[in-house]
């Protein structure tokens, strides 16, 4: 049995990415919610189930033929980055879910994928993730929108080499998945954009699965004052 830990709809970018990611793999899995922000993270976040990851979320935990929604560390396999929380449930969903057949394009989600992962540092700083709210005019440092342009160009490549309307081809996954918050962030903060980039911004937004985020995000009614303007 598969068990996800994600945190607060609103702002957790990597939450995100995982939950898209284990909703995707079409495999059954039930899931934890913590709040980030709540007095008593700091003694939560050193439980086992969450201490393995550094105290970090997502964490996917997968029990195998074990029906105890519980995690037992002693027990059951941990992951909790985006990449390999991706890999691994690509492998148990068959293999066809999250990077396409083509060596091209799969080169291509590989690469941008683990970039989104590991880069983008300026821009994730400027703009934090707040699925709820729109900054119109909002004005991006220069080391961010250097980052928005690059993603820009990502995003336009992948669309013009493998034909849309996702980044790697015809069909939605991993690399989509990684760039899904970042989505979020261009929306909130009115990000400019190509005509190309801008399209895909709206398709991405409009995904049943980010759409179903967004709408349990607006349930929530913990706010970080430092991601509200």
């Amino acid at each position: 049995m598969l068990h996800l830990i994600v945190a607060n709809r609103r702002y957790s970018s990597w939450s995100l990415r995982g939950w898209l990611a284990a909703r995707h793999s079409g495999l059954p899995f039930t899931e934890t919610w913590v709040d980030l922000y709540a007095p008593d993270w700091q003694a939560r976040r050193a439980r086992p189930d969450i201490a393995v990851s550094g105290g970090k979320v997502p964490v996917l935990w997968d029990s195998g033929e074990s029906p105890a929604p519980d995690p037992d560390p002693a027990r059951d396999i941990a992951l909790w980055n985006a990449i390999a929380i991706i890999d691994w449930l690509d492998r148990a969903s068959g293999g066809t879910r999250f990077w396409p057949a083509d060596p091209r394009a799969r080169a291509f989600a590989l690469s941008a994928a683990v970039e989104m992962q590991a880069g983008f540092m300026a821009l994730r700083k400027a703009c934090p993730m707040n699925v709820m709210r729109h900054y119109p005019g909002w004005q991006l440092p220069e080391d961010a929108a250097a980052d928005s342009g690059r993603v820009d160009a990502l995003w336009r490549h992948g669309l013009d080499a493998f034909g849309g309307p996702w980044l790697a081809g015809a069909e939605w996954g991993a690399a989509d998945i990684l760039f899904a918050p970042v989505a979020s962030r261009f929306t909130t903060y009115d990000v400019a954009l190509s005509p190309e980039a801008e399209a895909y911004r709206a398709r991405a937004m409009a995904h049943p699965l980010v759409a179903e985020w967004v709408a349990a995000a607006a349930t929530e009614t913990r706010l970080q004052p430092a991601y509200e303007y």
